[in-house]
């Protein structure tokens, strides 16, 4: 401040004065003016730079973690485990012992594992009976496909190395079945197209070109009614962290078992879920966040699958569900997985290098090689004999040593370098192999409607109807939020400490209206209020929606549901209005007030009360502004920077009627100027008091006039001195070069100021007639262009930014 004091026009004398104006604002807002002070606030300025690294680095070294890193541990009994066979060598196979030795008898049996397990699931279609055993039956489906390609426009990278084409293939003319009862693995070295080829298989691609015949038990896939039987196991394990286990089942029930199914015909079926994946002991613990705390990665496995399970799907795809997992998870995870195929649904699996006993677990293979081609399809056999035979039978291929890992060898022999070093190619190999030929028998086969079997039909799109999905979303949101002290307490701490602070420093203010300097710092308790409660609800907001943002891209792939009753839920944007922010917004706005009026002696008045209430559209601009951007990192930077601005066309810094007319319109479409303007109309409007001339300052203005010295010159110091408070904020450290820019325009073009609208008295309707026979009512409509009479067009304007932004929430998220 002392360096602005500096400045050109600071230098200039007023008149029946012997000091500058410069020294005469220093010296009006209590800042030391002698031009020591300049070096003594550097030197404090990086003593306390010193000062924060010196606590940043104590902190570092001796404080620990706000929260343990640790997962829920289960409550089962070792001995229990050890008899499921947890903890000792588990028993995932459905292909018999793990002795080495293999009878005649055994590899017979393998041979016609597919034989059989087609005609079993022939059998159940052309019979029409459901699978028992649970308390909901479903209905078993094989999905089939027959030369698929997937296809993408051409990458331009990609082009400017000399593609021609212009379209990438990415899966060329593949064909396989999946049938109930028997798991299937999905296997390729990387970037082969293995999960490309679930994703296609499931409707999970949005884009790209997807060419071929996909039959879902003889009937072509129709991707509106297959979400509806179908389930999907996603790799990242993406749950509402606040939320316990038996919520997270009982949410996915609710939205996606059919209406007709009673609640407690629901909560049955989800014990039964939960005790054939094994997460009873797991029941009430939180699901939490990926290695903060809650559940362990292998238990978040399980939850995942339990949670598309209690959908009762015919059809279940997981994305390689041992991925991160030591061999014990691993292990228990696919018992899991077991247990889910004897139930008679139909699992496929994308897995990767897998150990020799989870290799074991499957009873098929469809490997592809890189250029997204299959080269072989077929049943594994007992120890994988049938997959190693079709392997060892190619000419020039390595036989494999013993007891090393099937799945490591297939891989290791079917590399791009060992088909050139060997003059193969494999998926030439495998289509003039018997083996193909029977698949495209089987194809052909699973390819027809079974008689008397009817095509998949829904008359809705999803389960549940729209209040009932409106229900089910607010309802774990409500348990997101109240679990969720940091975001929710803080919220409210925060605000109650700065309300104390506000009081306190603007204590019995409001009984205050004689001097201008009185009624210039209620407007600035306003000002300030509107920004630090704003700002930080807008903040604190965006980290909680961009966590619930992942989970709702998960649920409405899974068909739970449209993205308006998430929306709703989250944002409240609807006629249905009693929803989750609101509450919270409500409580903390009126803490707000109740403290503030109290301390600061407001008129207790509803009219004056209810717009302290006028800070919640901050809270939906935050999350429009998560919903818009594709993280929540980008979008604090990119709403800080439009706080900056905000503050700056408050109408606080910089008179409305003052900015130049090509800069107005901003004025009238930033809500920060709309929210101050109801608060100081609303609260002054009919204040009678007499404001005194008290000012130095102000008396020396008033002859300024006839002076050398322009008003102008004191209100560009006025306004610049301002800014730099102002701008002083954290939030807004990086927008200090464009406030002052656009701050320099502002000034440069301002219309004139004259020594009698250097007279100008603040808020509302007073009738006080000034020197120049002018109200305060007349000065804040021509100095700041507020109108009391337009208090209600304010109120409309506000509650429209809300809605606003909220429906922007619910369109792009």
């Amino acid at each position: 401040m002392v360096d602005m004091g500096l400045m050109d026009f600071a230098y200039d004398v007023l008149p029946g004065s012997n000091e500058s104006l410069g020294i005469k604002v220093l010296k009006s807002r209590g800042f030391f003016h002698d031009p020591k002070w300049y070096w003594l606030g550097l030197g404090g300025l990086v003593g306390f730079i010193l000062l924060f690294n010196f606590l940043y680095t104590l902190a570092l070294a001796y404080l620990k973690p706000f929260e343990k890193n640790q997962a829920v541990i289960s409550e089962t009994p070792e001995e229990i485990e050890q008899t499921n066979g947890v903890g000792g060598k588990l028993q995932l196979s459905n292909n018999g012992s793990s002795s080495s030795s293999v009878t005649r008898s055994e590899v017979q049996d393998d041979t016609q594992r597919s034989v059989s397990s087609m005609s079993l699931s022939m059998s159940e279609a052309t019979t029409g009976n459901k699978k028992k055993g649970m308390v909901l039956p479903f209905e078993p489906y094989s999905i089939v496909f027959d030369d698929v390609i997937y296809s993408v426009d051409m990458p331009q990278e990609i082009k400017e190395q000399g593609a021609n084409e212009d379209k990438l293939v990415l899966l060329k003319g593949v064909s396989g079945s999946f049938r109930p009862g028997v798991l299937a693995a999905l296997m390729s070295v990387g970037g082969a197209g293995k999960t490309t080829l679930m994703n296609v298989l499931a409707g999970r691609k949005t884009g790209g070109y997807i060419e071929g015949n996909i039959t879902v038990s003889g009937f072509p896939k129709k991707q509106e009614t297959f979400a509806r039987v179908s389930g999907y196991c996603e790799q990242n394990d993406i749950h509402s962290p606040h939320v316990t286990v038996y919520e997270s089942l009982l949410y996915s029930a609710w939205l996606r078992l059919p209406k007709e199914v009673y609640a407690e015909t629901r909560k049955m079926f989800i014990d039964e879920v939960m005790d054939l994946v094994e997460l009873n002991p797991l029941k009430h613990a939180q699901v939490g966040l990926p290695g903060v705390h809650g559940l362990s990665t292998e238990q978040r496995k399980r939850l995942t699958i339990a949670v598309e399970l209690v959908a009762n799907p015919s059809i279940i795809f997981m994305d390689e569900p041992t991925s991160g997992l030591d061999a014990r998870a691993a292990a228990i995870v696919m018992r899991t997985v077991r247990n889910t195929v004897d139930t008679g649904r139909t699992v496929v699996c994308t897995i990767h290098q897998p150990s020799i006993d989870i290799l074991e677990a499957f009873d098929e293979l469809f490997l592809m090689k890189r250029g997204g081609q299959e080269i072989y399809v077929g049943s594994l056999g007992h120890h994988s004999k049938h997959l190693i035979d079709y392997f060892e039978g190619i000419e020039g291929v390595s036989k494999i040593k013993d007891c090393y890992n099937p799945a490591t060898w297939m891989l290791e022999i079917t590399t791009t370098a060992q088909e050139l070093a060997l003059g193969v190619d494999f998926a030439d190999t495998y289509k003039k192999s018997d083996l193909y030929r029977r698949n495209k028998d089987l194809i052909k086969d699973l390819s027809k409607p079974a008689p008397g079997s009817k095509e998949l039909y829904f008359p809705t799109q999803f389960s549940q109807p729209f209040l009932t999905q409106c229900a089910a979303c607010l309802w774990k949101q409500h348990w997101s939020y109240w679990r969720n002290p940091a975001y929710t307490a803080v919220r409210l701490l925060f605000t109650t400490v700065i309300a104390l602070m506000f009081g306190t420093l603007f204590w019995d203010l409001g009984t205050r209206t004689k001097k201008r300097q009185d009624l210039v710092n209620a407007m600035g308790s306003m000002y300030a209020a509107v920004l630090f409660l704003g700002i930080q609800n807008g903040a604190s907001v965006q980290p909680v929606v961009a966590v619930e943002r992942t989970v709702f891209y998960r649920e409405r792939a899974a068909g739970m549901y449209s993205a308006m009753p998430y929306s709703i839920a989250q944002a409240c944007f609807s006629p249905f209005c009693v929803l989750i922010e609101i509450p919270y917004i409500f409580v903390q706005a009126v803490l707000y007030g109740l403290i503030v009026y109290a301390m600061i002696a407001f008129e207790w008045t509803a009219v004056k009360f209810f717009w302290y209430l006028f800070f919640m559209y901050f809270t939906f601009y935050g999350m429009m502004a998560v919903a818009v951007i594709p993280n929540h990192h980008i979008a604090a930077i990119v709403s800080s920077a439009f706080y900056g601005i905000w503050d700056l066309f408050s109408g606080f810094i910089i008179p409305r009627p003052s900015i130049p007319k090509w800069w107005r319109w901003y004025c009238n479409i930033c809500p920060v100027s709309w929210t101050l303007y109801g608060l100081v109309v609303s609260q002054f409007r009919d204040t009678q008091d007499v404001l005194e001339d008290e000012s130095e300052l102000h008396e020396a203005t008033k002859t300024s006039a006839s002076s050398k010295i322009s008003p102008l010159s004191m209100y560009k110091f006025t306004v610049i001195f301002s800014s730099f408070i102002t701008t002083s904020a954290p939030w807004n450290t990086f927008m200090i070069p464009l406030r002052v820019s656009i701050l320099l325009v502002l000034l440069s073009n301002n219309p004139t100021t004259t020594a009698t609208s250097s007279k100008t008295r603040l808020f509302g309707d007073i009738q006080d007639v000034l020197e120049d026979g002018r109200t305060v009512e007349q000065i804040l409509r021509s100095y700041f262009g507020f109108r009391h009479e337009f208090i209600g067009v304010v109120a409309v304007i506000i509650i429209g930014f809300t809605v606003l932004f909220g429906a922007i929430f619910t369109v792009v998220v």
